[in-house]
């Protein structure tokens, strides 16, 4: 999968990928992510990205001119409508999901803008597929976002992980919340791990594990029992 994500703030993805599994997914080639400043496709001396809005206002808007030039240059060549995606990510979109994430991980492209200041310019909307938000709440910017959302769709790319086990049973994979896990010690300050887990035995191991998942899911989540 190719993902290039266009920002004002390139460097501030540096660290996050180039680590963990967003590190392994480039190394073995199975995901090749870009960082773009968006700044590039201003035509003024100062760079400018954003403007006061018409109609007056708090804040400052995002320009839909340099973000037209810069989706138009990157989508050069064959872009194939079903394969490759550009992503607005905004408080206003679609509420990122796990479902979204594995609708996401069987495209071969994304591009992914990060907003900033007060919004965008409405005409952006128009240039863009998806537009999708992380949670009900506001961040100062689009970047953490991005970062979200390339992590949730790398780590779901087939090959990315070492055991495919873990997406099977992870929380919100069959609309519950993963079951309790233990491990070394059985016994730590009068705190023992269930006897089920030690008894060796798959079926009863399996069975706990769904009702305690289900105990679990009732109790912190009924949203999704419901």
């Amino acid at each position: 999968m190719r993902i290039d994500i266009v920002t004002i703030f390139p460097k501030m993805f540096d660290c996050v990928f180039d680590e963990s599994m967003i590190k392994i997914a480039r190394r073995k080639k199975l995901a090749d992510v870009k960082t773009h400043d968006l700044r590039k496709w201003t035509h003024d001396r100062h760079r400018t990205v954003d403007d006061k809005p018409y109609g007056g206002g708090p804040g400052m808007v995002m320009k839909v001119e340099p973000i037209d030039r810069c989706l138009e240059e990157l989508k050069t060549g064959a872009w194939l409508d079903k394969e490759e995606k550009v992503i607005l990510l905004t408080p206003q979109g679609e509420k990122f999901s796990q479902k979204k994430a594995k609708e996401l991980s069987k495209l071969k492209r994304m591009i992914v803008l990060c907003g900033h200041y007060e919004g965008f310019d409405e005409r952006i909307r128009s240039l863009v597929d998806i537009e999708i938000s992380i949670g009900d709440y506001i961040l100062t910017c689009g970047e953490l976002p991005a970062m979200v959302l390339c992590d949730a769709v790398i780590r779901l790319i087939p090959g990315v992980l070492g055991d495919t086990e873990c997406l099977v049973n992870e929380s919100f994979e069959e609309g519950l919340l993963e079951y309790p896990q233990y491990t070394r010690p059985a016994e730590y300050k009068n705190m023992s791990v269930p006897e089920v887990l030690l008894s060796g035995d798959p079926k009863k191991i399996n069975a706990w594990n769904r009702q305690e998942a289900l105990a679990r899911t009732k109790k912190r989540r009924p949203d999704l029992v419901a």
